[in-house]
């Protein structure tokens, strides 16, 4: 029934809305690269020593804990305390686990083996509960505060050390960053107790889905607190996205505010992280050996030799963090590396003038110089480009100033290089180095191993192409190409006209070689200039590369960068370069960005037919089929003029100030519009994925009715027809208060579920009531004419009790069929808070704070009268009672016959 209320034009549209979501949602959950991260394993048996905590602590937070983290001989040497290393503190997530802490806990001990424990660190976790903080932010300041007491009793182990430290680093990975971030506000907290802050997957700029307003609340204290004491927080803080594969938390909202006083911040996918060069999903992150790795070298980088604790100086910090999270150079960090370096010792130097030049190594048993002039190039050339796929961390390649044939100091250019998965690469704009007359490459004496060292001269426009990317709506029909026909090693593809979030293209990279009998290697390297989001796809050619090129953070207003594809190339080979639109990922990006509000629309949706069916039960004595009003009064324009004037409306105090006082969350076009992603088509297209998702849910909410009706028949089948009922009945009263008990003194969100289980039941025994009926009809007809005739004589003079007809049933299903529908979502969005009270029913009876109580006061009464009315009152109160006397001439019966069977709905 449900089905036919439809058309065919409108099913195959909700058809092709649900294949559109489906795509976009595969995008976002399968559309991205295999998981290349490596398993990090313990080498022994991790053990987690409980730190005792304070009695008062311990009693005001029990649910709470502290470990430390330890293998083998290194936890048995610290069951017996104080400590003697330097400590890092590690916070779980959403969730999350302490014993997350294990995989970097266990690198950061090997890497202590290696120096003979020359320095170490001492990992602490904390125990959370596994609370579903992104969920339920009730307990984000209670987490903030013991952590404040955790860093205060970490320290206290260390007393009597001779390096005893003043502060600890912290590890925070998804909430936990933001807890961690939050301990600067705190009133009495010291900055000083924090020296490093490297948070993975969290999403600082805003919450993923902010289901109350604790949650809200907590973002803009801590947000707010950050941008305006700038000038005055000193804490280094690095932030660390996962890419793609974190469906969970988008690296978009991981970016910290870009702060003009705050210099000592930096943000970074981990795809394009140095030695790592992959993405990791939400939980991966904190095991990828990869990027573990990256963070300890970075650790240890930190060290300060003289106090053997984390360096206090703020620039080194900022250059460690660079050197290993952005930029690496293929060496080993120094904090004031030496840029002239003594070229002496026997060894070959051999000048070369081309302009490309190659060089194989191997088996070399001296060491040479090939010197290149520079006088004659800088006439013709503007850069010089040299690779080399010896990945040691030794000098490789220098300047001469006033050279001849060789020289015996040279300028260390090893520093400016970039290290890449298969080569180490540089760049140089030869005017920037006017004082140097030769380039040295330096070639090492090697035994067994082959390694290849290419150097080329080139001007920029030969290497620069711009490739305009493809229009939006051009769906993947269309394309545009460029062949790369010179024999260069590096080019510049300028991806113009594409700096928005919601655009996404495939890129074609088809490498044809001619005469190549060795295997051949090249990487195309997507840089987004405006935020450290790059990717790296290394190609093994000749081959077709497919490239996904998406972006995570939409380019500033005031910025005309331009993306850039840069291709590392063997000059043996031609490549033709093809970009079309990607439709699939478009709509990815869509649900990516924009899923979060996709429940707004739903319920925005579901209101509009509700309200509808209202209007067709009131103006003609009917109500009409929830798809069929859906079709009917589900439409854009009925919403977004409403959203555009409230948007409007709080750009003035005093209205935000209403606005507040209500208690009202943040309007989303406001949020979407401060992030750079507010699209004239977003609404829409969220609009009718809601309105799709509604009917949708329509329909899975009446065969779920209809299915547990059957099943109440087959367990319990009525032996009479109901009788007579009241409009208000006398036990909802006493219900209601209940209920309203039950939601002050345990949890909104319970009472809530109550309530609407106990309105399904109502509904349901409706259901069975009016199918058994119906059946009885089918039976039974003339029986059935017998009992209208007799209770046509009864009329009950009172307003109390109604009569309901098959049809006035079948209305009033209609109606709650709608109200169930909307009442799911409602429970749907209140369940986090209700998961974290049972989890935490040990510790509190009483769930505070509650951000569902409120929501509980004003549902529960409103169920009670919503659930005892049907449509055959409201004909009643609309016409005065009339309509039973004279059932013929009903305006909405018209066309019905006039003798129609009367059903009687009974109390429950």
């Amino acid at each position: 029934m449900f089905l036919h209320s439809v058309n065919l034009w409108n099913l195959a549209f909700y058809a092709l809305m649900v294949f559109m979501a489906t795509v976009g949602l595969w995008d976002v959950f399968f559309g991205f690269e295999e998981n290349k991260c490596s398993m990090s394993y313990m080498f022994e048996y991790p053990e987690y020593q409980k730190i005792e905590l304070p009695k008062k602590l311990a009693k005001r937070y029990p649910a709470y804990e502290l470990y430390l983290y330890g293998e083998g001989s290194y936890a048995e040497e610290h069951k017996v305390l104080p400590l003697t290393g330097i400590p890092v503190l590690f916070l779980p997530g959403n969730a999350g686990s302490y014993k997350q802490v294990r995989s970097i806990g266990s690198i950061a001990l090997r890497k202590a083996e290696d120096i003979d424990f020359k320095y170490h660190f001492d990992f602490f976790s904390v125990n959370f509960n596994e609370e579903l903080v992104a969920l339920y932010g009730g307990s984000l300041q209670k987490q903030t505060k013991f952590v404040h007491e955790c860093i205060k009793t970490i320290l206290k182990l260390y007393k009597g050390q001779e390096f005893a430290p003043k502060s600890v680093a912290i590890i925070g990975h998804s909430m936990g960053g933001l807890v961690a971030r939050a301990l600067l506000t705190l009133k009495n907290f010291k900055q000083d107790l924090i020296n490093l802050l490297i948070t993975q997957a969290t999403p600082h700029v805003a919450p993923v889905m902010p289901l109350d307003r604790f949650i809200t609340d907590f973002y803009m204290t801590v947000n707010n607190y950050w941008i305006l004491n700038a000038r005055h927080i000193n804490l280094t803080t690095l932030s660390v996205a996962g890419g793609f594969r974190d469906y969970q938390v988008r690296s978009g909202l991981t970016f910290l505010p870009k702060l003009s006083h705050h210099t000592s911040a930096l943000s970074v996918v981990s795809s394009a992280v140095p030695k790592t060069w992959v993405s990791t999903d939400h939980l991966s992150i904190v095991w990828c050996k990869q990027l573990q790795l990256t963070t300890i070298r970075a650790f240890f980088d930190l060290i300060d030799a003289d106090t053997k604790q984390i360096t206090q100086n703020p620039k080194k910090k900022l250059s460690v963090l660079n050197h290993h999270f952005i930029r690496h150079p293929a060496k080993h960090f120094e904090e004031n590396p030496s840029i002239i370096s003594d070229l002496t010792g026997t060894s070959m130097w051999v000048p070369v003038k081309v302009s490309k030049w190659t060089y194989v190594a191997y088996n070399e048993s001296d060491k040479i110089y090939f010197t290149f002039p520079l006088a004659n190039h800088r006439k013709i050339y503007t850069h010089v480009y040299c690779q080399s796929t010896m990945l040691d961390t030794n000098s490789w390649i220098f300047g001469c100033i006033n050279s001849t044939s060789m020289c015996r100091q040279g300028v260390d250019l090893s520093w400016k290089a970039e290290l890449l998965p298969t080569i180490k690469s540089l760049t140089l704009r030869l005017q920037d180095y006017p004082s140097l007359s030769h380039l040295v490459v330096y070639v090492p004496s090697i035994h067994g191993s082959k390694f290849v060292v290419d150097c080329e001269f080139f001007k920029k426009e030969t290497r620069s192409i711009q490739l305009p990317v493809t229009h939006l709506f051009s769906f993947g029909l269309s394309s545009r190409k460029v062949i790369l026909n010179t024999s260069g090693l590096f080019y510049n593809i300028e991806l113009l006209n594409f700096g928005q979030i919601y655009q996404a293209f495939k890129i074609n990279v088809v490498s044809k070689c001619s005469g190549v009998k060795e295997e051949i290697t090249s990487i195309y390297k997507l840089h987004i200039p405006w935020s450290y989001e790059d990717s790296l796809t290394i190609a093994q050619v000749p081959s077709s590369t497919e490239i996904s090129v998406k972006l995570h953070i939409a380019q500033p207003e005031n910025d005309s960068h331009v993306a850039l594809l840069k291709m590392y190339t063997s000059s043996d080979c031609q490549y033709e370069v093809t970009v079309k639109t990607s439709f699939s990922q478009i709509l990815g990006q869509v649900v990516r960005f924009h899923g979060g509000a996709l429940p707004a629309y739903v319920i925005s949706s579901i209101l509009l037919a509700y309200g509808g069916q209202l209007y067709s039960l009131f103006s003609t004595g009917h109500c009409l089929e929830y798809a069929a009003m859906l079709d009917k009064e589900a439409k854009p324009y009925k919403v977004d003029p409403f959203v555009i004037m409230v948007k409007f409306l709080l750009g003035y105090k005093w209205f935000k100030e209403f606005w507040d006082m209500l208690l009202l969350p943040e309007l989303d076009a406001i949020v979407l519009t401060s992030q750079s992603m507010c699209f004239p088509l977003v609404s829409l297209i969220l609009f009718l994925f809601g309105t799709c998702t509604a009917y949708w849910g329509g329909l899975l909410s009446s065969t779920s009715v209809r299915l547990l009706s059957s099943l109440w028949l087959t367990l319990k089948r009525p032996s009479e027809l109901p009788k007579d009922m009241k409009i208000i009945s006398p036990d909802w009263p006493i219900l209601t208060v209940i209920l309203i008990i039950v939601s002050w003194t345990t949890c909104g969100a319970f009472a809530i579920l109550l309530t609407y289980l106990y309105y399904v039941f109502k509904i349901v025994h409706l259901q069975a009531s009016l199918t058994t009926f119906k059946n009885s009809q089918t039976v039974n007809p003339k029986h059935s004419r017998r009992s209208e005739k007799k209770s046509s004589h009864h009329k009950d003079s009172t307003v109390h009790h109604l009569r309901l007809s098959a049809s006035d049933a079948e209305d009033s299903l209609r109606m709650h069929s709608t109200v169930i529908n909307l009442l799911t979502w409602i429970v749907l969005l209140s369940m986090p808070s209700l998961i974290y009270w049972l989890k935490n029913l040990r510790y509190y009876f009483k769930l505070n704070p509650d951000p569902c109580k409120p929501l509980a006061f004003i549902l529960i009464p409103t169920m009670a009268v919503l659930g005892n009315t049907y449509t055959a009152s409201i004909k009643s109160r609309k016409a005065g009672g009339r309509e039973e006397d004279q059932p013929g001439k009903r305006p909405w019966e018209e066309g019905r016959p006039l003798l129609k069977p009367q059903l009687m709905i009974t109390e429950i």
